[in-house]
């Protein structure tokens, strides 16, 4: 089921899985003013019940409608235990608008900018309607048959189903899109080393077809695999690249990462991947991390090159 975003990409895509006595949905998309009505009609259509959801990861467009999913079909709700703590703490969390606007200013991003960056950010709030006591499933456990994979990265969290060389892949493998990789609070911390596992544990896992959060199926697994470890080895040697003897912060090195034409919501996210990179690169012996002292007080964060 193919539902619509307000932002690019502008759709997400949402699953209907037949199972015993019903189907398994995967993911609810985001919680617009209609959603309710929207889904309502689409299960009109159902010969069966949904049964279980199951949300991959916590990001808005597949949490979103979480809780509208739950008053029409009375169907439990099924997440990983670490992103139901990082839905917790990021959208069941006022204060984390704060935390946010002080993290992206502790790695570089001016006050006025940080302003724009987490407005951009906010505005999806109302559109986010969570389920505060999913059913927590882990990695290698069974749901009706299919079998759950992490595939953190993307989001620390993010889970996938397998069957039958059938990949549900949420966000792990796109087919024309790169998934971002970004550190944020509260992140694991090396997001992108989370990623390059995870790729390399499909490679290993071999599915035949993934079908993911947007775009087309993805009908050669393994090489999108390949790709996207490929594409981050590039990127890493971009940021390398940007490093000198001078520190220079998360947000100055997202501008020859990524360009300067971005506007404030790509730069947020500009900004987090570029973060991921460097920390990738300091656990590589590439880079070195500063946390400047002044006053008592923690400084910026900077990044050289290693010495």
């Amino acid at each position: 089921m193919t539902m619509p975003l307000p932002m690019r990409p502008d759709h997400v895509h949402c699953y209907l899985v037949p199972v015993e006595n019903g189907y398994l949905l995967v993911d609810t998309g985001l919680g617009l003013p209609d959603a309710n009505e929207a889904w309502a009609a689409v299960l009109a259509r159902l010969d069966a019940p949904v049964v279980t959801t199951f949300l991959t990861h916590f990001h808005p467009d597949h949490i979103g409608a979480a809780a509208d999913v739950r008053d029409v079909t009375g169907a439990r709700i099924v997440q990983g235990r670490l992103d139901a703590e990082q839905t917790r703490i990021v959208w069941e969390n006022d204060a984390w608008s704060d935390r946010l606007a002080d993290w992206f200013h502790r790695n570089g991003v001016p006050e006025d900018v940080t302003e724009e960056l987490i407005g951009q950010g906010a505005r999806y709030r109302p559109f986010i309607r969570t389920v505060p006591d999913p059913e927590l499933v882990a990695d290698g456990e069974l749901l009706h048959g299919w079998e759950i994979v992490a595939a953190p990265g993307h989001a620390d969290g993010q889970l996938t189903l397998l069957k039958e060389g059938v990949l549900i892949a949420a966000d792990h493998l796109l087919a024309r899109i790169t998934p971002t990789v970004g550190l944020w609070p509260e992140s694991r911390p090396d997001p992108l080393g989370d990623y390059i596992q995870a790729l390399e544990r499909t490679i290993e896992l071999a599915p035949e077809i993934a079908y993911g959060g947007h775009g087309d199926a993805v009908t050669d697994p393994v090489g999108r695999a390949r790709e996207l470890i490929a594409h981050h080895e590039e990127r890493l040697r971009l940021a390398a690249s940007a490093l000198g003897r001078e520190p220079r912060t998360g947000y100055e090195v997202s501008y020859p990462l990524f360009g300067d034409d971005l506007g404030p919501a790509a730069r947020r996210f500009a900004v987090a991947e570029t973060l991921s990179h460097l920390e990738r690169l300091v656990r590589d012996g590439r880079a070195e991390r500063h946390d400047a002292v002044d006053g008592g007080d923690v400084g910026f964060v900077s990044y050289t090159a290693a010495q």
